[in-house]
């Protein structure tokens, strides 16, 4: 039985544009009307184009930003009106990972993940052991005297991940904590996440504008565009039967298998006869509210091609897997001039989603191809920017009137839930909170 941690009811969040007088400023809003539940437990990916409105979004789960209105209830606690010193309790159950790492330049890798525990006034041997096991767990024990500077960037990021944990938070927001790192850096990354989401049951916020990333670890995503949620569901649900356009797009960058134009061009130049690229979903999609079903796909192409004797040359594929199925898709090319080649297309068309590239002499065009099974159809606001119902433009890392909220998010986090009281998550951590 799922349980809610985290509720957005229908918030909004606003800020003044910075030109003409402070009385004519014009409302933006960088969050516009957005609901969401996040369950406990949950590796949830919020993900959206710069100006989307996400880290806006996830910075009022710690309330570092108010709702204009709209609520936001945390741990079972409605957080939209509480005063800093009530808040004190949710953030010490919230730890923040961040972009640029934010560690202390001058302090060890140790003393970076011992910072938490300083503030909480744990004592000093139980420090110790607390620091070795998180280093211990994130793979840097051979590093504890280093400092920030002595390390890669996936280094910095384990460190990051260490010190938010050291005082054991029940929910993790993780702020574009890959997009610094290499693709494969990345990957060690949401590994490690992943490994902290199944061993210790914390809740995961994942905020990007990669979709590979989502794809990789979330269980359930919602995707941003001008401020509003414009798609969301489980992760396996949203890849594979995306209903908005800007979530197609995403999709396109993360899935392995569908040839881009060019790649389809190339093709053709190689290969004469019929050419077309089948869709792989291992398993139907349930109707939902915002959701029609949609059926597998590709699951029986081997079958026919061996029924109807078909001679085909595989060209191009890829298959991801989402939530723990298959998708992806598969390109062939077919021996020009076979007898049964339109039964064979009819009955795979039937059952699977099949997009048809023509032949050398006669290829269709690409864009017209990819929308016979919608996607691509074109696009529904412009990547990178956000926009209000006004058609005004902002950028989601900034407020129209005090302009940027980095350094007050860092310092805040840091005052606020590097105090957080550890639980009993281990012995140590036990031990630490009794000796206080």
């Amino acid at each position: 039985m799922t349980e809610a941690i985290i509720t957005l009811d229908h918030v909004v969040r606003e800020f003044r544009a910075k030109n003409g007088s402070a009385t004519k400023r014009a409302a933006i809003r960088a969050v516009n009307d957005v609901s969401l539940t996040i369950n406990r437990g949950d590796v949830f990916g919020i993900i959206g184009y710069s100006g989307a409105g996400k880290s806006t979004l996830v910075r009022m789960i710690n309330a570092l930003e108010r709702p204009t209105s709209g609520r936001v209830t945390v741990l079972d606690k409605d957080i939209t009106g509480m005063s800093e010193s009530a808040l004190r309790p949710i953030r010490q159950s919230i730890g923040m990972i961040f972009q640029q790492f934010n560690l202390f330049s001058t302090k060890t890798v140790a003393q970076n993940v011992a910072y938490p525990l300083q503030l909480d006034h744990w004592r000093k041997d139980y420090q110790q052991r607390r620091v070795k096991e998180l280093l211990d767990f994130v793979g840097l024990r051979d590093h504890a005297r280093s400092y920030p500077s002595q390390l890669s960037g996936g280094q910095k990021q384990r460190v990051g991940i260490a010190r938010a944990l050291a005082t054991n938070p029940k929910i993790l927001l993780a702020d574009e904590a890959t997009s610094a790192l290499d693709p494969e850096t990345t990957a060690e990354v949401l590994s490690l996440l992943k490994r902290v989401n199944e061993r210790f049951g914390i809740t995961i916020v994942l905020i990007t504008h990669q979709m590979s990333v989502v794809q990789q670890i979330a269980n359930r995503i919602a995707v941003m565009s001008a401020g509003r949620v414009v798609e969301q569901g489980e992760a396996y649900d949203v890849f594979a039967a995306p209903q908005a356009a800007v979530t197609r797009r995403f999709i396109a960058t993360a899935l392995s298998g569908v040839p881009d134009e060019r790649r389809v061009a190339q093709l053709h130049a190689q290969w004469p006869g019929p050419m077309f690229t089948v869709l792989i979903r291992q398993r139907a999609v349930s109707s939902g509210a915002d959701r029609p079903a949609v059926a597998a796909s590709g699951q029986n192409i081997s079958e026919l091609i061996s029924r109807y004797d078909i001679h085909s040359n595989l060209l191009w594929g890829g298959i991801d897997t989402v939530g723990g199925s298959a998708i992806g898709a598969m390109t062939y090319e077919l021996d020009a001039g076979q007898p049964d080649t339109d039964a064979f297309l009819r009955e795979l068309h039937a059952h699977s989603d099949v997009v048809e590239f023509g032949t050398a002499e006669r290829p269709v065009d690409y864009r017209r191809a990819m929308a016979d099974i919608g996607i691509f159809d074109g696009a529904d606001d412009e990547p990178g920017t956000g926009n209000d119902e006004a058609g005004r433009t902002f950028d989601d890392k900034t407020d129209g009137e005090t302009g940027d909220k980095t350094d007050e998010v860092v310092g805040r986090e840091t005052a606020d839930s590097a105090r957080s009281k550890p639980d009993a998550m281990d012995s140590a951590t036990t031990q630490g909170r009794d000796a206080r």
